[in-house]
């Protein structure tokens, strides 16, 4: 009997919660729940999602940027729906696949000079895996350098990578010779590289944790280093790419950055299959597959599938036919002018961060006596604590989904479609307006929201501190 996927979406409405809870991971729905994040989501439409109630939300998460052109694009859509009802065949192994051959041509044609050869993947730490692979056999170095704050994926040699330490807890040690430097500390980089086995400088050049935007000097003094010391750059473009940054790669934007090797994933997948991509020089390739014994010592068994080929051509087409990279510009430039505007009658907001659309809302302590109190109690109970005060009423009172920046950052970001309205943008910027009126208003509703959240976090991390000494 054929599967009815319609009647399993039917079954589990309102129920999925306690199902995933059951079967999947307990301790993120207790997560959502705690959150608030704990909605049952039945439709999702380009920029926007709808709850079971039938409520509009904006999505500003836009699952870490997978959704670059928005949920259910109809040009994306098509495109599969052609693979679909073709009869050529997919995975066959032993195979040339004509679809990723032509993918890789598209990719290349927009990244920097000397970048010619592509390996397909099924997601961004993927990418990275083979990234660290390829640098390793090119120049027969073991180690990697990366930056703090540094986010790269999660599986072992991308973990190692990482510049979050909670991330890693449990799972030590990392890959031998993988060290951190700071971001915008050239001499710290120099001192590592010059010791002469480090294979590749891993960076993002705009953080996704934090949104810290890299400047051209450190991006163009770090490559000048690795070429004097043999090590390969590596530019992480998984979120930033794809148009994001305003600029097909936000390395793009430093006149002369000629990255060795460029990964992407995310919104090349157009928001329905995962794909990945590993984009290097020729003689980087070769070094990997140098004879013919070797012609398939790093494959994946589903790498270049033809739906995950077909979202990534109908991505770019996407991108391309409707300016979506200075759209990301025009629209970045408009959120960043609405919340300058505020900054000087908000004490809590210190300002943006801003390339395209990849932005970061910072927030910090107030001058007034009565909200630095306020201030000094939230973030004595959990450092992560304040930014769900933006977040939370954003999400509750708004219908508008966002994120916290990373771990201990007072800093919320915002990564919606590029294919957004001028009016998504001000229904957000109204939202916030709204939000910091009630947040510097103390005591109040919203501080009573946090002082609940803070001790929920109490209580957890007690828990975790007696479960540690048992």
């Amino acid at each position: 009997m054929p599967i009815d996927i319609n009647a399993i979406f039917a079954e589990t409405r309102g129920k999925n919660f306690e199902l995933y809870e059951e079967h999947v991971n307990p301790v993120f729905v207790k997560v959502l729940r705690t959150l608030g994040f704990n909605r049952s989501w039945v439709r999702g439409e380009g920029a926007y999602l709808w709850d079971e109630t039938g409520t509009r939300y904006l999505d500003f998460l836009t699952n870490w940027g997978v959704f670059n052109f928005g949920r259910r694009h109809p040009a994306i859509r098509g495109a599969l729906q052609q693979v679909l009802d073709s009869d050529f065949p997919g995975w066959v192994g032993f195979d040339a696949p004509p679809l990723a051959a032509t993918l890789a041509r598209e990719l290349v044609k927009r990244m920097p000079p000397g970048l010619d050869t592509v390996y397909f993947s099924n997601s961004g730490t993927e990418a990275i895996e083979a990234a660290i692979k390829f640098a390793r056999a090119y120049t027969g170095r073991p180690s990697t350098t990366h930056l703090a704050k540094a986010f790269h994926g999660l599986t072992m040699g991308a973990l190692s990578l990482n510049g979050e330490p909670s991330f890693r807890r449990g799972f030590e040690p990392m890959l031998p010779g993988s060290s951190e430097v700071k971001l915008g500390d050239l001499a710290g980089l120099e001192a590592r590289l010059a010791l002469g086995d480090v294979a590749a400088f891993v960076l993002e050049p705009i953080q996704g944790k934090g949104v810290n935007i890299a400047s051209n000097e450190y991006l163009l003094g770090a490559q000048e280093l690795c070429r004097k010391y043999g090590t390969l750059m590596i530019c992480d473009e998984i979120q930033s790419g794809m148009g994001r940054s305003g600029r097909f790669l936000a390395s793009q934007w430093v006149e002369g950055l000629q990255p060795d090797v460029v990964c992407l994933s995310k919104a090349l997948s157009g928001g329905y299959i995962p794909v990945g991509a590993t984009i290097t020089r020729r003689a980087v390739y070769d070094s990997v597959y140098d004879t013919m014994h070797r012609a398939i010592v790093h494959a994946s068994t589903f790498g270049m599938g033809n739906m995950a080929m077909a979202a990534g051509l109908a991505s770019l087409a996407v991108l391309d036919d409707e300016n979506l990279a200075e759209r990301a510009n025009i629209l970045g430039d408009r959120f960043r002018s609405g919340i300058e505007a505020m900054v000087p009658r908000f004490e809590f907001l210190k300002g943006v961060r801003q390339r395209g659309l990849m932005i970061a809302v910072e927030f910090g302590p107030p001058e007034s006596m009565s909200l630095k109190a306020a201030w000094t109690m939230v973030n004595r109970m959990d450092e992560n604590l304040f930014a769900q005060a933006i977040v939370l009423p954003l999400l509750d009172d708004h219908h508008i989904l966002t994120q916290v920046a990373g771990h201990a950052m007072p800093i919320i970001k915002l990564l919606p479609p590029l294919n957004i309205s001028d009016t998504d943008v001000d229904w957000f910027l109204e939202a916030l307006e709204d939000v910091l009126v009630k947040l510097h208003k103390f005591p109040g509703p919203a501080w009573e929201v946090l002082k609940k959240l803070g001790n929920h976090a109490l209580t957890a991390k007690r828990r975790e501190g007696r479960a540690a000494t048992a």
